[in-house]
């Protein structure tokens, strides 16, 4: 299978995001891949409000997208908002489809660490999300999921053999080593590739030192062993890979983790002992 991630930079623009999505859509089809992967917030950065670009699947930003996976015949994964009943938007990933078809996956585990609060104005999703490109089932995550392994081993129990993670990872003290480690770690928990696809480091240094996590580059993919196969630096970057999914049934085989999980019983809660108990 041939993969192509799009390691971009995204600005506050929609429209002009859209021209970059294309651009590289069309140089990844043209070089024979399958499903080309943006990162979270291909729509918008982070940083600047996202209500009023937040679209419905069926709106203009996703229809153009819709339209660039069907004339160029690859699957488009990109990342969107749209709007959440309450006031606030979903971080959505759209999956376009050269058959028309839109999917779409709403992060479910939000970013409130390292000083920043997703949940302020990002609604949590709720539903894993599966896909089929070619015969290959793709599980879906996105950035801060990755710190949360259950949702991955949830994703491979359903039969993904590939799971793509569109992100903007905020930048600071050990964040890069962890995104490499997570990435990595994922892998192996769910023996799957796991495509961790980035936002580049902004060249923009009122944006890059924002606050806002607005990406630092180092995308990676990663076998169902372990073992980094691509690995970007920080810039900008458009490549397309090889993926050998012979690799997942052999590491299902060999390296069973999820056939070998066992269920563990509910924590029970602790018993003080009597009075009679602690005066002994």
């Amino acid at each position: 299978m041939r993969v192509a991630l799009a390691q971009i930079s995204s600005s506050d623009d929609p429209n002009e995001n859209l021209a970059t999505l294309r651009a590289a859509t069309e140089d990844a089809a043209s070089r024979g891949a399958r499903l080309v992967v943006f990162p979270e917030a291909t729509m918008c950065r982070f940083g600047v409000p996202l209500k009023p670009v937040a679209e419905d699947l069926d709106g203009p930003w996703a229809g153009r997208v819709s339209e660039i996976a069907q004339a160029s015949g690859v699957t488009v994964v990109a990342g969107m908002f749209t709007p959440s009943e309450d006031g606030r938007v979903f971080n959505t990933v759209l999956v376009a489809q050269p058959d028309g078809t839109r999917l779409r996956y709403d992060k479910i585990h939000l970013y409130d660490a390292f000083g920043f609060s997703e949940s302020k104005t990002v609604a949590a999703g709720s539903r894993p999300l599966t896909f089929d490109v070619d015969g290959v089932t793709v599980g879906v995550a996105t950035c801060y999921d990755i710190r949360f392994p259950r949702l991955f081993t949830t994703l491979a129990r359903r039969g993904a053999q590939l799971i793509v993670v569109p992100t903007s990872w905020g930048s600071g003290p050990g964040k890069l080593h962890q995104w490499q480690i997570l990435a990595t770690a994922r892998a192996l928990d769910s023996t799957t590739f796991v495509a961790a696809v980035g936002q580049a480091l902004p060249t923009d240094e009122t944006v890059a030192s924002s606050g806002a996590p607005t990406g630092i580059g180092h995308s990676q993919i990663t076998d169902p062993f372990g073992t980094v196969v691509a690995a970007y630096d920080e810039t900008v970057r458009v490549d397309v890979h090889e993926l050998d999914l012979g690799l997942v049934d052999k590491a299902r085989t060999q390296l069973a983790v999820l056939a070998n999980e066992r269920e563990l019983p509910a924590a029970e809660p602790l018993h003080q002992a009597d009075d009679r108990g602690r005066n002994q």
